[in-house]
């Protein structure tokens, strides 16, 4: 039997400015998900491949250089197998992943310690942010002239080089069969989770399996790399989700929909064609966050004013009925959740470094 389908609409962003912005608005409320045809205008493949192979680098770095960057309760930093638990309520044991974040960057400088392995690639990790920050800036100033609040999103609220939680990450997935005591029945490389920020892009290799989104129906759908009719594409489209602060904003209208990564065994009904787990899992994610004292609270849209909300399985966003908050007090809330004993313990955050 065949997967079901998430049925993510693909968007090319060079059509008609106008029409455009209705097809990312309609695919942020439908979906929460949308594939963005990469046509190399905004990130290269080159550009694509030369993080991959630099996010390779990161995770050969002997163990005890990756210790020495730890991440801190600033989001910043290396992160090993387990430590991150991203459904506390349903996972027995922590992700089946490590990650290395970069914060943002400042003159082509990292803010944080980086291994020294890497320490001459600099520039070339805050080139690949800075051409996420431009993308991230063209979606979300297309999702705004959708709903006809004009700049709001792309607005200086998203332009200061610093005091955001903006955090490019690169992961690696181990294979299945890498731990003894992964399961695919039991155990997933990501727990389930909807994304804390605005928007994230994210970048992943051909044939590499795992991510699965949540229907409306309660369904898990696989997400394949590269949707049919791209595969002959120079790069495959590029990922990119709605987070809990489009959907605060929105009050709901887009989805900031519930997404995992698994080990899908092949013939199992969730494995797409052409994909595997066999081997590790290589991505990279970038997430775009407003300056942290943004308030969240629905912005001056008519349609975002006449949006009720369906009477479905899955609410849109869990956290949008909660009280008015502040980006990085939500930010905070989420984090704790993910690494509790990382911020009980208060550790420095490492920011002067």
């Amino acid at each position: 039997m065949p997967p079901a389908t998430a049925n993510i609409p693909v968007i090319d962003l060079a059509g008609d400015e106008a029409d455009v912005a209705r097809q990312l608005v309609a695919a942020a409320e439908d979906h929460g998900f949308i594939y963005i045809k990469n046509r190399g205008n905004d990130i290269p493949a080159a550009a694509v491949d030369e993080a991959f192979s630099l996010s390779r680098r990161i995770f050969d770095t002997p163990l005890e250089e990756k210790q020495r960057c730890s991440i801190q309760t600033n989001n910043r930093g290396w992160t090993g197998m387990h430590a991150e638990t991203l459904d506390p309520k349903n996972q027995r044991i922590g992700d089946f992943k490590e990650a290395f974040n970069f914060g943002e960057f400042v003159d082509g400088k990292a803010q944080q310690p980086i291994p020294s392995t890497i320490a001459a690639e600099e520039a070339r990790f805050a080139a690949f942010a800075d051409s996420c920050r431009r993308l991230c800036h063209k979606i979300l100033y297309l999702l705004g002239l959708g709903l006809d609040v004009g700049d709001f999103f792309s607005s200086a609220h998203f332009t200061t080089p610093s005091g955001s939680g903006t955090i490019l990450r690169f992961l690696r997935y181990p294979p299945a069969d890498a731990d003894a005591s992964a399961s695919a029945s039991a155990d997933i490389r990501a727990g389930a989770h909807s994304d804390y920020g605005s928007i994230t892009l994210l970048f992943r290799l051909p044939g590499q399996a795992g991510l699965e989104v949540l229907r409306r129906d309660n369904v898990w759908a696989p997400v394949p790399v590269s949707p049919p009719g791209t595969a002959a594409d120079p790069s495959p489209p590029i990922l990119v989700n709605i987070g809990d602060l489009l959907s605060y904003w929105t009050n709901g209208l887009f989805r900031s929909t519930v997404h995992r990564v698994v080990f899908p065994a092949e013939g199992s009904g969730a494995a797409v064609e052409g994909e595997s787990s066999s081997g590790p899992r290589y991505s990279i994610a970038f997430f775009c966050h407003p300056v942290g004292t943004t308030r969240l609270e629905p912005v001056p849209s008519q349609k975002v004013k006449d949006y009720v909300p369906a009477g479905e399985a899955v609410s849109a966003n869990p956290y949008a009925e909660r009280k008015v908050m502040t980006a990085d007090e939500h930010l905070f809330m989420r984090l704790k959740e993910s690494y509790g004993t990382l911020y009980d313990e208060k550790k420095e955050d490492g920011s002067k470094s």
